[in-house]
């Protein structure tokens, strides 16, 4: 690898509405996203009349808390890969760090958003795609910071090779090492070059032990996975990492698969759920994974297979040999899309966004028994227009939910407490 340079509600603790940090932004109509599987989509990609690079122009934040409890917030505006730290939950933040500037070669899909991590020591480390080409071959660049993410290093790309990288996903061990997967083309620009045709990506990855200066040589977990939905990842007990994604089975079908990465090796590809989704299409809608402290997998993800259509969840005790019958999330009859996870102990936490034709609602559900039971979903909060994916992060014994919102400013809210 060549060096380089993700119970009952509870009181909102911090809502941030964050408007002055670059730029003027003008509120519009967002573009629809097309992968929703209702009749009516919720707006998904960002105005283009927001020219700041700031976060009030943001189309995707990925928040990290760090040991001591601070905030980091990495996203893209205006082609702009940008950083900044908060110490007092969100409410304020350091001025932005600029990290790269891609202009409209910037992966800024609806399943792309940059990547970070800090170890004990305070190194952050993050990852981010871009476009080389008009043909959508990416490539991955990671930067580091020494000092907590008051300074980083010049991006350079995470691997040597000229195909296509894209949707990376990393993770940080207790012990310091970067994990991070991602999905690579290599193998199907290969196929073309033989005169063979090869639908989708692969799935690879690698760790790094030094903060993110070297990587280990890249390894295949699947050979044959969608080209176009994010990978979600989280640790077990054991500290092995567990990743799920839209895997390409038999026949063209596209069905999600989970797998354990071991430090021998990706183990066997463990299907979810048999939904018979048959395209050759790019849904754009990754699945998330959290596991819990039995080791249990639990998944969420978005189908429109023939045999289930919509958002699901469903769970593993036995690191992903079965999994339980797929449960609906949200009724069927609404607009469901964007399921994110969160586990710790025996207690999980579900979060999805709803739109209704106007507002797009985020909802959540909380399981006190590992998945067992859940509560009723429970209303967290609403905006109009464009918002990117909600998202769940821990901070010592608190649960929160970090959403972007382009009308209401970025959010951070508290929606529950680790027992």
């Amino acid at each position: 690898m060549k060096k380089t340079i993700s119970i009952p509600f509870y009181a909102i603790l911090t809502k941030t509405l964050l408007w002055g940090v670059l730029g003027v932004c003008i509120q519009a109509n967002a573009q629809m996203d097309r992968s929703s599987h209702a009749g009516v989509s919720a707006p998904s990609k960002p105005s283009n009349v927001c020219q700041g690079t700031g976060l009030e122009c943001a189309n995707a934040a990925t928040p990290f808390m760090t040991k001591d409890g601070k905030l980091l917030l990495a996203w893209t505006a205006s082609g702009v890969v940008s950083v900044a730290q908060s110490i007092d939950g969100g409410k304020t933040f350091s001025p932005a760090v600029k990290i790269a500037e891609h202009g409209k070669s910037l992966d800024t899909g609806s399943d792309a958003r940059p990547q970070m991590v800090s170890d004990s020591k305070g190194n952050v480390f993050l990852a981010y795609a871009f476009f080389k080409d008009s043909n959508w071959n990416a490539q991955i660049n990671t930067a580091r910071s020494i000092d907590g993410g008051n300074t980083f290093s010049a991006p350079e790309s995470l691997v040597i090779d000229s195909s296509s990288q894209r949707f990376p996903s990393a993770l940080i061990k207790p012990d310091n090492t970067i994990f991070i997967s991602w999905i690579d083309k290599r193998l199907v620009a290969a196929a073309k070059q033989s005169g063979i045709s090869r639908l989708g990506g692969a799935i690879a990855y690698s760790s790094s032990v030094d903060g993110g200066k070297t990587f280990q040589t890249e390894k295949f977990a699947n050979e044959s996975s969608c080209e176009c939905c994010r990978i979600g990842a989280s640790l077990d007990p054991k500290n092995q990492v567990a990743i799920v994604y839209r895997a390409i089975f038999a026949g063209g079908i596209r069905d999600q698969a989970s797998q354990v990465i071991t430090s021998k090796g990706a183990e066997a590809i463990r299907r979810v759920a048999d939904d018979d989704w048959k395209t050759d299409a790019c849904p754009h809608h990754g699945p998330s994974i959290a596991v819990s402290g039995s080791g249990k997998f639990h998944v969420a993800w978005y189908t429109q297979g023939s045999k289930r259509s919509g958002v699901f969840y469903a769970n593993s005790a036995n690191q992903g040999v079965t999994y339980s019958k797929p449960i609906r999330i949200g009724a069927e009859g609404a607009n469901v899309a964007r399921p994110y996870l969160l586990a710790s102990g025996n207690q999980v936490w579900m979060v999805w966004k709803e739109f209704d034709g106007t507002y797009s609602s985020i909802y959540l559900k909380q399981s006190s028994d590992d998945g067992i039971t859940w509560s009723e979903a429970r209303f967290i909060s609403k905006t109009s227009g464009y918002s990117d994916h909600p998202l769940l992060l821990k901070r010592d014994r608190e649960v929160f939910l970090s959403w972007l919102t382009r009308a209401d400013g970025y959010q951070l809210l508290q929606v529950g407490n680790i027992q």
